[in-house]
C-alpha cells in the first residue's frame, strides 16, 4: 500500500472509527484500525467485538482529488499511537507507505514516522447483515431519542440487559425504554416506515449508543438502520456502525407506571433546575443525593430543601406554574432529576405524584412521547 492522503480527511474518519477500539480486548489485532486502499478510496475499520465502526474516504469529494493511491494493499496500524499521531502531524497531506513484514512508514511535512503494523489478514470481517428489516430516521430525531433515555440505563453489569436500551418498533411508532430499576426513562416517535415492520426485544448497549450519537451528522440527514437477528447496522454517509443486540428479555416496564395522580405540579424547568442543584450541593455532601420537596397549600409555591448533618441545611421556595391536588412531602434522588432536567428541551415540565412512596412521573410539559419515572426514597423525616 502506497498512498497520499488529506490530513483532515483522515483525522475525522480515525477519530469516528476510533470510538469502537477498547482497551480491554484480549484479542491484539483489534487493538489496531484496518486500512485498506484501493482505487476507489480508503476504508478504516475498528471493532471491539461489541461495537464495529467502519468509514470510507472517497479518493475524490466533488471534484476534488482527497486521495492520490500508487499501490493498493492495506495494513492494521495500532490505534493508540496512530489517532494521536495523524492529529499532531505538520503538513496538510499525510503520505503513508507499507513495507515488508507490514512496516508502516509516515510522512507529513518534514516528519517521518515508522510504525510496525499487523496483518490484515487476521483482522475479522464485518457482519453481512440480511436487510429485511430495514427503517430510516433523520439522525436529529435519532440522536434526541438517545440523549432522552441513555442516561437512565443501568450501569450493573451483574443484570446485562439493564445496561441496554429496549427498542420497540410497532404501528409505524418507534420506542425507547432505559431502567436501572430505580429510575426509568421513555420516549416515543413516530416513523415513517412500511406498516409490517415491527420488532421487539431489541436492546442496545447504552454505551454503544452514546458512541453513536456523537458520530451522527449534524445535519438533519437520513438515517438507514438495518436490525437483524443478534446485530444492528446505522448507516450514514460514508459510516458503517454495527452494534451487538444484547442476550436476555427486558422487563415488561408498563405496569410501574402509573395512570392517574394525586398531586400534580407544573415547574418552569430551569428555576427547578437550579433550586435542585443548590439542595443537591448539600446533600452530595451527606453522600445520600437526598433532597425533599413539599407542597405549600397556596398552591403557588412548593419548598426544596436538603440537609447535612455536618454542614447544615438549605431550603427554598419555588413558585409552581400550577399545583393540584392533595398535600405532599416527598424525598427523591436530585442526581435522578437532574439528569432529567439536562436533557429536558421543554422551557415547562410537569410532574405527576401518586404518594410519598410511590413513583413520580416527570414529562416536558407540551411532549406526551416523553417519559421519566423515578422512585422515592423513604425518609424517617
Amino acid at each position: 500500500m502506497k498512498i497520499t492522503i488529506q490530513k483532515q480527511q483522515l483525522n475525522e474518519s480515525i477519530q469516528d472509527v476510533s470510538k469502537a477500539i477498547s482497551s480491554r480486548t484480549t484479542i491484539p489485532i483489534l487493538t489496531g484500525i484496518k486500512i485498506e486502499a484501493n482505487s476507489t478510496g480508503v476504508t478504516m475499520t475498528a471493532s471491539d467485538t461489541d461495537i464495529s465502526i467502519q468509514a470510507f474516504i472517497p479518493a475524490e469529494i466533488d471534484g476534488e482529488r482527497i486521495i492520490s493511491i500508487e499501490r493498493s494493499g492495506s495494513v492494521v496500524v495500532p490505534a493508540k499511537f496512530f489517532v494521536d499521531i495523524v492529529r499532531k502531524l505538520p503538513a496538510s497531506d499525510v503520505h503513508m507507505e507499507v513495507g515488508d513484514q507490514f512496516k508502516i512508514v509516515i510522512q507529513s511535512g518534514s516528519t517521518e514516522i515508522q510504525l510496525a503494523g499487523l496483518d490484515p489478514e487476521e483482522y475479522p470481517l464485518l457482519p453481512r447483515l440480511a436487510e429485511n428489516q430495514t427503517l430510516s430516521m433523520p439522525s436529529e430525531v435519532l440522536r434526541s431519542m438517545i440523549r432522552q433515555v441513555a442516561f437512565a440505563v443501568s450501569t450493573n453489569e451483574a443484570t446485562p440487559v439493564l445496561t441496554g436500551v429496549l427498542w420497540t418498533l410497532d404501528s409505524g411508532k418507534l420506542k425507547f425504554v432505559a431502567t436501572d430499576r430505580h429510575r426509568l426513562s421513555s420516549i416515543e416517535r413516530p416513523i415513517d416506515c412500511p406498516p409490517e415492520l415491527r420488532f421487539h426485544n431489541i436492546v442496545i448497549s447504552g454505551k454503544n449508543l452514546n458512541e453513536l450519537g456523537k458520530i451522527l451528522p449534524e445535519q438533519n440527514t437520513l438515517i438507514d438502520i438495518v436490525v437483524a437477528d443478534n446485530q444492528v447496522l446505522f448507516r450514514t454517509g460514508n459510516i458503517l456502525f454495527f452494534s451487538r443486540i444484547l442476550d436476555g428479555t427486558y422487563p415488561d416496564t408498563s405496569k410501574i407506571i402509573p395512570q392517574s395522580y394525586k398531586t400534580e405540579a407544573v415547574f418552569a424547568a430551569k428555576p427547578l433546575a437550579d433550586a435542585i442543584d443548590r439542595a443537591y450541593l448539600l446533600s452530595r455532601e451527606e453522600k445520600t443525593n437526598i433532597v425533599r420537596l413539599t407542597t405549600a397549600e397556596d398552591e403557588r409555591s412548593v419548598e426544596i430543601s436538603s440537609s447535612s448533618s455536618e454542614l447544615g441545611r438549605v431550603t427554598e421556595q419555588l413558585p409552581v406554574e400550577s399545583l393540584s391536588g392533595e398535600p405532599l412531602k416527598i424525598s427523591f434522588n436530585s442526581k435522578y432529576i437532574l439528569d432529567v432536567l439536562k436533557v429536558t428541551e421543554d422551557d415547562s415540565i410537569r410532574i405527576g405524584f401518586t404518594g410519598a412512596m410511590s413513583p413520580m412521573i416527570l414529562r416536558p410539559a407540551d411532549d406526551g412521547g416523553i417519559l421519566h419515572l423515578i422512585l422515592p426514597y423513604r425518609t424517617t423525616t
